[in-house]
């Protein structure tokens, strides 16, 4: 299947494309390298013998994206392309709107535009904000305490809207937890621009040297130790997410949501430990305030994807936190080194 993967180049995104190649389909990547590197696609081809499409533009470009469309007569889209850090959306909401819901709006005008009916869509599990309790189900309220969360979600509802509309299309929504970890290779994994906004590579780095510190935004939430508990999953299971909702929802018009998630929760400290297990390091941290939009427990009901997607979280945090400290060894600088 020709497949269209918006922010391709991305941590998801690559790891996605691996396996779509592992399984035989042919994507074809679509990114504005705002947050990834052209080194990606070589990483790829090493890992997989083959080399994905690629063409340099953005989601917001309806025109360039109808070309692309029609040019690689794409079959089905799977849509990461987007900006993620709930601190930063805080402060920048327009970036935010513009990239999470502006983009997804053009990247459905175009596929209107040529005929491509099948939409599998990168959500969050911010969607769901503070819940009244764990695991959270599909079913849930969608209250989202922050704008990057606000963003997904207004994209989340214009989908529904559309597909509604337009009763032949399949569109899929995911709403995946924390992603962590890299390919086993070591060959791609995650590579934030600046200081990583997300918990696992800031410790990484820290482990490394690279920064002096962890900062743990509160220890005073209603948990075990105090600190934040979240759902974190292996990357390279949540790219296989991504395969079994495309080939089962493709031919299956209709709005199709799953949680993505281990069913499981780690605190903010039990990540840092097992950290600490695996690298023999120690590894500094301080207590801050709490972050603005941060909640106390979140983890998934993954009932819905074990039963229809047939898809099942098989990494353990192990093997994540392995993943993850490999990545950063064998590449310390990510993609530059």
């Amino acid at each position: 299947m020709r497949v269209l993967v918006t922010g391709g180049m991305g941590y998801i995104g690559s790891h996605t494309c691996i396996q779509l190649l592992n399984a035989g389909h042919d994507p074809i990547i679509v990114d504005n390298l705002s947050n990834s590197k052209p080194l990606v696609l070589d990483r790829i081809q090493k890992i997989t013998g083959r080399r994905p499409g690629f063409v340099l533009g953005d989601v917001c470009d309806k025109r360039f994206l109808i070309n692309v469309l029609q040019e690689h007569k794409v079959e089905s889209v799977i849509h990461f392309a987007g900006v993620k850090s709930v601190g930063e959306s805080n402060s920048l909401p327009i970036k935010y709107y513009e990239n999470n819901f502006i983009g997804s709006l053009r990247l459905i005008e175009a596929m209107q535009s040529a005929n491509v009916t099948s939409l599998v869509f990168s959500s969050s599990a911010t969607v769901y904000g503070d819940p009244a309790s764990v695991p959270i189900k599909e079913s849930f309220p969608i209250q989202p305490t922050n704008p990057y969360g606000r963003s997904k979600s207004m994209v989340e509802q214009f989908l529904q809207d559309f597909q509604h509309a337009n009763s032949d299309w399949s569109i899929t929504l995911l709403r995946y937890f924390n992603p962590i970890g890299a390919h086993d290779s070591g060959l791609v994994g995650e590579d934030p621009n600046g200081e990583p906004s997300n918990l696992v590579p800031y410790i990484a780095q820290v482990a490394f040297g690279k920064r002096y510190s962890l900062g743990i935004f509160g220890n005073d939430y209603d948990t075990p130790d105090g600190t934040g508990i979240r759902d974190y999953v292996h990357v390279v299971d949540l790219a296989d997410g991504h395969l079994a909702a495309l080939n089962k929802t493709i031919n299956t018009p209709g709005t199709h949501v799953f949680n993505l998630g281990t069913g499981r929760g780690h605190s903010v400290l039990e990540i840092l430990r097992a950290f600490e297990e695996h690298s023999k390091l120690k590894i500094p941290y301080s207590i801050k305030p709490r972050r603005q939009g941060d909640i106390a427990k979140c983890w998934a009901n993954v009932a819905d994807a074990h039963k229809i997607l047939q898809w099942k979280a098989t990494r353990s945090l192990a093997t994540m936190i392995k993943d993850t400290w490999n990545w950063q060894v064998m590449n310390p600088n990510g993609y530059d080194s």
